[in-house]
């Protein structure tokens, strides 16, 4: 990871002027991929997010879920599935959300207006969630400068090159926020394909801990629009308040439930994931790509040919992650199935220049 040798900071004030209230490019955006690559085949296979491929199969469903508002009962059974899966104290230190982006500036208005420092380069939404409520944002590269922050967040596993921060380092910081008022937000999205010995989830009653945990991105059903925020009872209590009812639909609190409760799902879709992790790395190996990080569900390249190789992609009906303050670096998510294994294959194979790779079997 390219180290930053001192903090960037941006106020809340600033970041509002020069326009960064609007969320920053993402990826998953094919509408553009389209407009940008009129000439694209189709269909556009998108490889720019960090979504599994392989969805969780839907179960069928009642009709009455959509005809009738979402069940309490239902909430509280998927908080309680939530906390055993991922290790939470109880049910009542869950929220579940629709999505973990909508969660962001609720968690982020959990701290008084101060000073928020974010572990990065990583997901710039937490820095524009901090900025609209208040807080003046610094993004800085070394943990130990976190210690000083009244709100400081850390992405565990990291987006987008994967970078683990040790459970150890993540508690001493915690500890050293607790003296002095501050809230520590880790943020473990990608922690289904991450080491489970480094998450935080059991340590939310702590009283300043927040855990953001997504379940579109293992699930493959980020469409369903589903997250969860672990925290002592208090500050899970006032993120609910600030939600207000209904926050989940009805089809994904089931949904939700039964796919957590799946274990035999999850267990083989982890070793799935990380087979189709590495037959990624032996792709863009063969292409001469340097891989400097990733999870078992998208992979980070450094080039100086990233440009180039996005629009080459882009041609062929591949859209990647690129990123406009790292022009050198390209993320690449996993392919969904044999076509596209080896579409990616070709073209990779032909801006490496080497034709005779793209007849073989991907």
């Amino acid at each position: 990871m390219t180290s930053i040798s001192r903090a960037k900071k941006v106020s809340s004030t600033a970041m509002v002027a020069h326009g960064n209230a609007a969320p920053p490019e993402h990826g998953g955006n094919l509408a553009a991929a389209r407009l940008l690559f009129p000439d694209a085949p189709e269909p556009f296979i998108d490889l720019s997010t960090g979504i599994n491929p392989y969805p969780y199969p839907l179960p069928l469903l009642p009709p009455d879920l959509l005809a009738r508002l979402p069940d309490p009962d239902a909430v509280d059974r998927l908080a309680a599935t939530a906390a055993a899966v991922y290790g939470a104290p109880t049910a009542d230190h869950v929220v579940a959300a629709p999505g973990t982006q909508i969660l962001l500036p609720f968690v982020a208005a959990l701290a008084p207006p101060g000073r928020a420092v974010v572990l990065g380069p990583t997901y710039a939404e937490h820095a524009r969630a901090a900025a609209l409520q208040g807080h003046a944002v610094s993004e800085v590269s070394d943990m130990a400068q976190l210690a000083g922050a009244d709100l400081a967040i850390v992405v565990n596993p990291n987006n987008p090159d994967g970078r683990i921060v040790a459970k150890e380092a993540l508690l001493a910081c915690a500890a050293a926020l607790r003296s002095r008022g501050g809230l520590l937000v880790v943020d473990e999205a990608f922690m289904d394909v991450g080491p489970f010995d480094a998450s935080l989830a059991g340590e939310a009653g702590c009283g300043n801990i927040v855990v953001l945990r997504s379940f579109g991105k293992f699930f493959g059903l980020a469409g369903l629009r589903l997250g969860f925020a672990l925290a002592a009872p208090a500050l899970a209590a006032r993120l609910r308040a600030g939600l207000g009812p209904w926050a989940v639909s009805g089809p994904a609190l089931a949904i939700g439930t039964a796919a957590l409760a799946d274990a035999t799902w999850i267990a083989a879709m982890g070793t799935s994931l990380a087979e189709a992790a590495r037959r990624l790395d032996g792709l863009l190996t063969e292409a001469q790509l340097d891989i400097v990080g990733g999870t078992w569900l998208f992979r980070l390249v450094r080039t100086t040919a990233a440009p180039k190789l996005f629009d080459r992609l882009g041609e062929a009906g591949i859209l990647v992650r690129r990123f406009a303050d790292e022009p050198t670096r390209l993320r690449f998510g996993l392919p969904g199935d044999e076509p596209q294994w080896r579409r990616l294959r070709a073209a990779l194979a032909r801006n490496h220049g080497n034709p005779h790779v793209a007849s073989n079997e991907a």
